[in-house]
């Protein structure tokens, strides 16, 4: 297909980022103090921002398929509990995990693109985000050319992401900038500003395939370029932080960010998802703690 060129605005307007500042101003937020009914409404809110996630060459239809029934059935003896909001799978398993759902209200996730690594020719990208929303994905998770961006080709990484929005129909599209490979926080944003004017609906941290993944600095760096971009245009993009979030305190931390950089407008699945599979069974072992007073075991819970 022919390619067609956006113009891409000036991306090294992108501003500086203070290493020290944004490192002490995102420690600060784990200082919070939360007391016991604000702890309990956010871990509800985080397990129902959850996608659950299985991305392995190993991936079959039945284990898709469980992970679907998990997603539907979290914990069956604690009533009025949410479901996670997403389950990810590759672009061959999304018609499982469509017709698994039903009309629960889960939606339907597919990385695509040549995930994890992105070094795929351009056409493999758009077809390959083409079958995942023709199988039934309301969601992409695509990642950019690392490759690219980190020679400066700012260009060609912003008409791919355009291709693949257009690509993507009425799919939303969440961009992975792969912050681990960026290095700096620097590039972080530069990325960042980069996606969301290309017209990314997400930015995503990682794909959780690369150490570092999700750090609240990184994060931080990019909910900031989601406010400025908001205050500039008037368009609310969504966040994700992926990889390395595993634990329900770590979560409620990563809210009390969202909400004190963004506002109580981001606070829901809508617009934040956390990329973090293993976090929802600790954060149903919090729960359950809060409701009985007993600390059940993780053995009490499946891991798919």
């Amino acid at each position: 297909m022919a390619e067609k060129t956006i113009a891409v605005p000036d991306f090294s307007l992108s501003p500086h980022v203070d290493q020290v500042g944004i490192e002490e101003r995102a420690a600060r937020f784990t200082k919070r103090s939360i007391k016991k009914e604000t702890k309990l409404n956010g871990l509800l809110l985080a397990l129902n921002m959850i996608d659950l996630t299985t991305l392995e060459g190993k991936d079959s239809e039945g284990k898709v398929k469980q992970m679907c029934y998990k997603a539907m059935h979290l914990l069956d003896v604690y009533e009025g509990l949410p479901t996670v909001a997403a389950v990810c799978v590759y672009p061959s398993m999304v018609k499982t995990a469509r017709a698994a759902l039903g009309d629960s209200g889960i939606h339907v996730a597919s990385v695509a693109t040549g995930f994890p690594s992105g070094q795929a020719p351009r056409d493999v990208k758009i077809r390959d985000t083409k079958f995942a929303v023709q199988q039934g994905a309301d969601e992409v998770d695509m990642v950019i050319s690392r490759g690219k961006f980190l020679e400066g080709e700012y260009n060609y990484v912003f008409d791919e992401i355009a291709m693949i929005k257009e690509a993507c129909g009425d799919a939303r599209l969440k961009v992975i900038l792969e912050t681990g490979e960026l290095v700096t926080y620097d590039k972080v944003r530069k990325a960042s500003d980069l996606a969301m004017h290309a017209g990314a609906d997400f930015i995503k941290t990682s794909t959780g395939k690369i150490a570092p993944a999700a750090t609240m600095p990184v994060t931080l760096v990019m909910l900031e370029a989601i406010r400025d971009f908001y205050y500039k245009t008037g368009k609310m993009i969504g966040m994700k932080p992926a990889g390395g979030i595993s634990k329900s305190k770590q979560a409620l931390h990563y809210l009390v960010m969202l909400n004190e950089t963004l506002g109580e407008a981001w606070m829901n699945n809508h617009w934040f998802r956390f990329g973090a599979s293993s976090l929802a069974n600790d954060v149903l072992m919090q729960l359950m703690k809060e409701k009985t007073g007993i600390y059940q075991g993780k053995d009490y819970f499946p891991l798919d």
